[in-house]
């Protein structure tokens, strides 16, 4: 089993910054790939971006690219998502995943964290 924990959601106002962070514990060596993915209201679940246990070459979807930044620290078992130049459409529950495939099908994910709320205000 992993354990993902995730924080530093909030409100921020458009053009702002938020780090989300995710804590795994637990079996986290069976994780290679971990996820951020998003859920607006009445929306899919939505991938944001991923990254690989090396922390080489992150993948993100077209919508944040540019803006998003993954990164993970494996001494720490953290990973972050930096969120730069938010917009209003950025707004939704942020969660984190992990897998054992680089995939951005929420179905190859195991483990989810409970979520973090993420508010852009325009």
């Amino acid at each position: 089993q992993v354990q993902l924990v995730e924080s530093g959601g909030g409100l921020v106002q458009a053009g702002g910054s938020l780090r989300l962070s995710c804590a795994a514990s637990g079996r986290t060596f069976s994780s290679n790939v971990m996820g951020w993915f998003r859920q607006a209201p009445e929306k899919e679940r939505e991938f944001v971006g991923l990254i690989t246990l090396s922390g080489n070459s992150p993948d993100y979807a077209d919508s944040v690219k540019g803006r998003f930044t993954i990164s993970r620290d494996n001494a720490k078992n953290t990973v972050y998502l930096q969120m730069n130049s938010l917009k209003p459409e950025d707004t939704a529950v942020y969660y984190c995943a992990a897998g054992s495939r680089k995939n951005s099908d929420p179905r190859w994910y195991a483990y989810w964290g409970q979520g973090t709320q993420v508010t852009v205000s325009s």
